[in-house]
């Protein structure tokens, strides 16, 4: 690469490194309350004006809700970046959590599946976590860290090391343990003899040479089955777990449902497409229940069945 490209690919992660560092200290600096209302504000705006974001969120929502009108898909499209916008900013305060406050924020249910099935589990095994870009999905980990519980969870690189790096600083901040995807298998692996919790996201779409096809929202989306395929491998049990925002407040009701069941078949590929279809129609489920909770503006259908045609424009 040219010396002068280089030069300008720094100065662009710098640029983009300070901004988000201005937004993050910036809601940091607020009170939390007053941080939410404004990043929840901020992200409205947003979401309203970034076409090409908007676009892939309302196509995805007519994927979604194909009985819903546009004006109801708009509502729940602006309804979930205000959360992301709550969730930046508790990002910023996530630093201000600790063991003896944290019941300030997450409401945990007493006798849930939790205390009774996935603590005495961690005792001589791993257990394995499924969620989704879903609520705060970064204070679950962030949390169970605080309460002697260390998350282990496999993390994109971003583009800009910069940045990458404030996000994983952030991640560690709670003790969550991070692994690069290129080295994810084998990490996952150790993590679970180690009796660790492992979580997983099931939501992105993959390219076609790294994921399956499953039915989402009734359109095959091409999905990673690296989690059906360790869990089977290894006996694992995975429990979904995800958070739900009480109404536009800071508080989090921490839902954990029943275990996955796991398919019987002879046939390993066969199994895994099954259990990752299970996993799927779960998020799914939470998703049709709390849709201003998920992140829409991702191309979740992006990679399509050999001859089918494109979902989202060029």
């Amino acid at each position: 690469m040219p010396r002068s490209r280089r030069r300008g690919r720094r100065f662009r992660h710098r640029l983009e490194y300070v901004g988000l560092r201005l937004v993050t200290d910036t809601l940091g600096a607020l009170p939390l309350a007053v941080a939410m209302r404004l990043a929840a504000a901020v992200a409205a705006l947003v979401i309203r004006v970034a076409r090409p974001l908007r676009r892939i969120g309302l196509r995805n929502l007519a994927i979604a809700f194909p009985e819903k009108s546009e004006a109801e898909r708009a509502v729940i499209l602006a309804a979930s970046y205000r959360n992301l916008g709550r969730m930046v900013a508790e990002c910023a305060h996530l630093p201000e959590l600790t063991a003896r406050n944290l019941g300030e924020t997450l409401r945990f249910d007493e006798g849930s599946i939790w205390d009774t099935e996935i603590v005495p589990r961690l005792q001589s095994g791993g257990v394995m976590i499924l969620t989704g870009h879903f609520g705060n999905w970064e204070m679950f980990a962030y949390a169970y860290g605080l309460l002697g519980y260390p998350v282990s969870l496999v993390h994109q690189t971003i583009k800009n090391p910069l940045v990458d790096g404030y996000i994983e600083r952030l991640r560690s901040g709670g003790g969550t343990r991070l692994f690069r995807k290129q080295e994810a298998a084998r990490a996952v692996l150790r993590a679970l003899k180690e009796r660790s919790i492992v979580v997983l996201p099931l939501d992105q779409n993959q390219s076609r040479r790294a994921g399956i096809f499953v039915d989402f929202f009734g359109l095959p989306a091409n999905t990673s089955d690296g989690l059906a395929r360790i869990a089977l491998r290894n006996d694992t049990p995975i429990y979904p777990a995800f958070l739900v925002r009480d109404g536009t407040s800071a508080r989090h009701h921490v839902v954990f449902l029943p275990r996955v069941e796991f398919p019987v078949m002879a046939d390993a590929d066969s199994a895994a497409r099954e259990l990752t279809q299970r996993c799927t129609a779960v998020l799914e489920s939470m998703i049709r229940d709390h849709p201003d909770h998920w992140l829409w503006t991702h191309k979740r259908w992006r990679t399509r069945p050999l001859g089918e045609p494109e979902v989202y424009e060029a």
